[in-house]
């Protein structure tokens, strides 16, 4: 079964451990984005949540714990946290998990472990999530990949799917272009504007048979869905 394409965010201060942990997670098809310090690092994640975060407890600044308690504090969603430090303690292990960590590894440790624990805390996190996404009258269905708007099924080329998924599980969040673009393809995206002819098919499907338009340009900054229902007084 091949693995998740994870959106790894690590904060980090030891360069060398940064360059390893970058080719590590690049082997195994991971996009992987990185911060040398505590606040730059909390601002990352807070602006595009990750799938996991890679947290070291001895950071200068704004020390893990810190980032961890304002992260659980500020984020809208919840974001699994793997500490990563060289205190091995028991003490600083439930000071980690008081302050909202969610799993713990000791440096030095084994790469394949690191991988093993990210992906299990990925989907640690989406195991308590109904496999249906639901917005207004749209209903996403991740595990049979079905999209019906209305109770009207959707043909969806893949990447209009993907498309689609994204602005969803972001909702009611906007998504940059930049992020998207990523999302999709990661650092190799196709040349000119990738994404003008997948919004445009995209919007054909989602919204070109129904009176209310759901998915949303937001001017200078991205795309966005928006629930095509009044809401409830």
């Amino acid at each position: 079964m091949p693995l998740p394409a994870l959106r790894i965010l690590v904060i980090e201060d030891n360069r060398l451990l940064r360059d390893n942990l970058q080719a590590l997670f690049a082997a195994h098809g991971f996009h992987s984005e990185f911060a040398a310090d505590g606040r730059s690092g909390l601002q990352s994640a807070l602006a595009a949540p990750p799938d996991v975060l890679v947290l070291d407890l001895g950071l200068p600044g704004m020390d893990g714990l810190q980032v961890c308690q304002q992260l659980r504090a500020d984020a809208d969603r919840h974001i699994p946290i793997l500490m990563l430090t060289a205190r091995d303690a028991l003490d600083d292990r439930l000071r980690g998990f008081r302050s909202g960590a969610d799993d713990y590894l000791v440096k030095p440790f084994a790469g394949e472990e690191l991988v093993a624990r990210c992906i299990a805390l990925s989907q640690r996190h989406r195991a308590g999530q109904t496999h249906v996404l639901r917005i207004g009258s749209l209903h996403i269905d991740r595990r049979s990949h079905s999209v019906h708007r209305d109770g009207q099924l959707l043909e969806l080329h893949q990447t209009s799917h993907d498309i689609l998924l994204a602005l969803a599980e972001a909702w009611p969040r906007t998504l940059t272009r930049s992020e998207l673009v990523q999302r999709l393809w990661g650092d190799a995206p196709p040349d000119s504007d990738p994404l003008r002819t997948h919004l445009y098919l995209l919007r054909q499907a989602l919204d070109k048979p129904f009176a209310t338009q759901m998915l949303k340009t937001v001017h200078g900054v991205g795309f966005r869905l928006e629930s095509d229902e009044a809401p409830t007084s």
